[in-house]
């Protein structure tokens, strides 16, 4: 899986138009925030490192339920537009400082795809500051914690509970994370509920 994501294409994540498809991807920064510099390095050479990795699936997967094969599916670019949204709502992260590769795969190999690609490149929102894949917080729930990746780069959502982490915190987390010092693994089980779909 992870030779065929590599195999595709960097695209802008500004610019990611409408097409059909499920799958899985990973999201690459190429940005001048210090605290990426050294993922960001990477997008120079002939393998960089992705910050995030994700899946999009059809509607109605998560549930198990049967897709109606005569309706087109758009779940991945439309994933990828709302990753966009989250991006430029967050101060100090903007959409056109990232690029994507993103492999449209059967529906049946996205969940296996994504966990495969995690476990191969671990990925520092992923690991160290889940929750980017999230619904962001609407108004009506302010009294949710935020995700770390909320903590990390705020500005999608809002809360007035106190967070288990602060900002400087998590920044430490991934400053040591991405110099390969160990650091607590937040892994998939402390994020909230996420969107599957358009």
């Amino acid at each position: 899986m992870s030779a065929a994501i590599l195999s595709q294409p960097l695209v802008r994540l500004s610019e990611i138009g409408t097409f059909s498809g499920a799958g899985v991807y990973a999201l690459y920064y190429a940005g001048d925030l210090d605290l990426y510099a050294p993922v960001s390095r990477t997008m120079s050479t002939h393998q960089p490192v992705p910050v995030y990795v994700g899946k999009a699936i059809p509607p109605g997967g998560r549930a198990g339920e049967p897709r109606d094969e005569s309706r087109p599916v758009n779940s991945l670019a439309g994933r990828l537009r709302r990753h966009a949204r989250s991006i430029d709502a967050a101060e100090d992260l903007q959409s056109s400082e990232f690029w994507v590769r993103y492999l449209p795969i059967d529906d049946v190999w996205i969940s296996l795809g994504e966990n495969m690609l995690i476990r191969t490149f671990r990925p520092v929102w992923n690991r160290v500051a889940p929750g980017f894949g999230n619904n962001p917080l609407g108004g009506g729930r302010l009294m949710q914690k935020l995700s770390p990746w909320d903590v990390l780069h705020p500005g999608r959502a809002t809360s007035e509970v106190p967070q288990k982490w602060t900002r400087a915190e998590m920044q430490g987390l991934v400053t040591d994370y991405l110099s390969g010092k160990s650091v607590p693994d937040m892994g998939p089980e402390d994020e909230v509920a996420t969107d599957e779909a358009p």
